[in-house]
Order: C-alpha cells, then sequence, then structure tokens
C-alpha cells in the first residue's frame, strides 16, 4: 500500500503540533545502499496493513452515543509478533509516526522494535487521521470526546477486533504519553511495559492548559467559525495552531540557533504562517478540548507494568523544575524517569519525538522488563 501522501501530509500536521523545526523531519534517502532512518522508515510505511473497525453504539463519557464510530489503524509486522501499541500525539494520526526519527530509528532490522519481531499497532485516536471526526458531518454536533473516550475505543480495538489478549508495551507521545498514563493505570493487567513520552500524570493546569485553551476559545470567538457551520476554514486556525507550537515547542537553544536575529525569527514566522495548513477548526477544537478533564494522578498508584517516563529537560509544557515527575513516580511500582538533558540538538516538547535520543533505554526496557501476561 502506499503511504506516500498521506506520510507527507501526516509529516506536516505532526510538525506543527510538536513543534519540530523543518531540517529535523525533512530527512531524505541518502545515496547509498545502507539503510538510512529515511529508508527504514520509508520501507515501514510500504509494508503497513491499513484496516477501519466500526464500533456499534460507542458511548462517550458524557452518555451521547454514535451509531457507528469508525476506528482507523495500520499495523506492521506479522499479527504473531509480540503486540506494541503506539499512540501518536495531538492531531497526529498513526501513519504519522512512521517518519525517519520515529519508526526510522526504531522499526528496522535489530533497532528495538524490529518489525521481524513485534505486532506494531498504530491507531488514528478518536478525532483524527481517518477515525471518526467532526469533519466527517456532524461538525459541532459531534459528540464532546476526551482522553478516556479514546482509550477506551483503542482498547476495544485492539482487543475486540485484532484479538490481542495482551500487549508486550504500550508507548505514546505527548497526548500518546498523556493516553499511556491512562491505559497504564485503567488496564494494568493489558501490559508488560509502559513507556508515557512529554507527559506528566497530573491534571491538566498551569500553562499547558492555558494555551489549550487559548486556542480553543480564538477559533470558538472567531466570526468565521459560524458556530461550526462554516464553509470554508476560520483563519483564526493556522494562526493560534502557529501562536501555539511557538509558545510550547521548539526549545529555546533549537530556535535560537534557527533564528538568532529577528529578520531570521520574522522569516521562520512568516514560513509557519504562510505554509501549506492541512487541518479541520471543529476537528483542531474538539482535539485540544479533549484533554480538559486529563488527571490520572489519583489512580497511579494501580499501575502493574515496568513504565519508563521520558521528558525532555527543556520541555515547555511539561518543566522539570517542578518536581511534579519525582513526586508522582514514587507512587509507581516499578516505574522511573528517563530525563533528556536540553541540548541544541533538542527541540523542547518535540524532543521526544525523536526517538534517538531514549531508543536505547526502551530496548534495555524490552530485554529485561518481566512478562505479566504469563
Amino acid at each position: 500500500m502506499n503511504f506516500n501522501t498521506a506520510w507527507s501530509g501526516a509529516l506536516c500536521g505532526a510538525a506543527l503540533a510538536l513543534g519540530v523545526l523543518p531540517t529535523m523531519i525533512n530527512a531524505q534517502v541518502a545515496p547509498t545502499n545502507a539503510a538510512t532512518p529515511a529508508s527504514t522508515a520509508a520501507a515501514a510505511a510500504t509494508s503497513a496493513k491499513a484496516g477501519t473497525w466500526v464500533v456499534r453504539d460507542f458511548r462517550f463519557h458524557t452518555g451521547e452515543v454514535l451509531p457507528e464510530l469508525r476506528l482507523n489503524y495500520i499495523t506492521i509486522g506479522a499479527p504473531t509478533g509480540e503486540p506494541v501499541l503506539v499512540l501518536h500525539g495531538t492531531t497526529g494520526s498513526g501513519i504519522g509516526m512512521v517518519n525517519p526519527a520515529f519508526a526510522g530509528e526504531l522499526f528496522g532490522p535489530g533497532q528495538p522494535l524490529d518489525a521481524n519481531r513485534y505486532f506494531i499497532i498504530l491507531p488514528d485516536a478518536i478525532g483524527t487521521g481517518k477515525s471518526s471526526k467532526p469533519s466527517d458531518g456532524l461538525r459541532a454536533k459531534f459528540p464532546m470526546y476526551n482522553y478516556d473516550d479514546m482509550v477506551d475505543a483503542q482498547y476495544r480495538l485492539v482487543t475486540e477486533h485484532l484479538g490481542v489478549k495482551h500487549l508486550r508495551m504500550v508507548i505514546g507521545n505527548s497526548m500518546g504519553g498523556m493516553q499511556t498514563w491512562i491505559w497504564a493505570h485503567k488496564y494494568p493487567d493489558m501490559m508488560d511495559i509502559a513507556v508515557p513520552m512529554a507527559s506528566m500524570p497530573t491534571e491538566m493546569s498551569s500553562r499547558n492548559w492555558m494555551m489549550r485553551r487559548l486556542i480553543v476559545d480564538s477559533i470558538r470567538n472567531d466570526p468565521e467559525w459560524l458556530n461550526g457551520n462554516y464553509t470554508k476554514q476560520p483563519r483564526s486556525l493556522q494562526f493560534a495552531s502557529v501562536f501555539y507550537a511557538t509558545a510550547t515547542n521548539g526549545g529555546n537553544q533549537a530556535l535560537y540557533r534557527v533564528a538568532p536575529t529577528r529578520e531570521k525569527a520574522d522569516q521562520l514566522l512568516d514560513q509557519r504562517l504562510k505554509g501549506p495548513f492541512a487541518g479541520d477548526a471543529n476537528d483542531h477544537l474538539y482535539q485540544w478540548d479533549s484533554s480538559r478533564d486529563y488527571n490520572p494522578s489519583p489512580f497511579i498508584d494501580r499501575i502493574k507494568a515496568t513504565l519508563l517516563a521520558i521528558n525532555s529537560a527543556d520541555d515547555e509544557r511539561n518543566p522539570p523544575e517542578l518536581g511534579v515527575m519525582e513526586r508522582e513516580m514514587k507512587r509507581v511500582k516499578n516505574g522511573r524517569i528517563f530525563l533528556i538533558p536540553g541540548s541544541p540538538q533538542t527541540s523542547g516538547h518535540g524532543t521526544t519525538g525523536r526517538a534517538v535520543f531514549w531508543k536505547k533505554e526502551v530496548s534495555d526496557l524490552l530485554a529485561t522488563a518481566p512478562k505479566l501476561g504469563k
């Protein structure tokens, strides 16, 4: 199956959401027979199998029921391999994770999640990718979903549709990291290993929530939004998305490296504001608002899996100096933190989207973590 178009589009959206600088994701296949992250990711995308499952009468946390909830996903590797669930970030998609910086460092032969050994499951969360979302037709009448709804749908996809009874690992980044925390406490017997990245196991608050609310409010307050019944995308969507990505992503050192003068900063900002932007205002509004009641803290003592929380020291949304991770991790029986030091090579919240910074730690974990399902 050819994923080139979907892959390119997903990368553009993921770059803005994660704040990854263009030079960090636009890797090209080198003119050599040796495998590169780009060629490894391209091979994984080519071998991926796409699927769709329709859940009948899916009930959301609000009590609303959707007669048909479409869940899209891709898998890489044979179903006989050890199952691993990979969860994407806000406004992302499963195929968006199959990029050089992530899949290119993980899914190839001899790499930590070698597709010859593992059965890799990458779902599109509710409201993203090809899964059911407001832009399908319901617009602002689409049920207001949250992260618990997303995780419950993922669980049903994995167990009821794919027939997986136990996962070797659940790993997620950003929104996917927060959902990994939920998976670990809500379905504690379902996985051996949980790797939440670019996230914290506490309620949405501070800059992280305030910036999300600014995106939501800027869309809702835009006269062009028309209560969700617009015929062209409100202009506030791209501006708000770029504002959020710039304010909460990128890393101070990395941004300074590419924009060390006002002129270069203006050039970078103009590039982001005028560049192609694939997205729907209602879809984005729902996505950012879905984190509103995220708060796994009261439940994390239920976690049984070996848990490795990976964050970056320069993460703008999850600043380590707050001491929150150290406090909460004391309640996780088999948990520890891996903090990536900030450097000119890191990119703030977007750092964990690049597996080169943490793939050794995950490889070691896969080799040593006990199998709870046996």
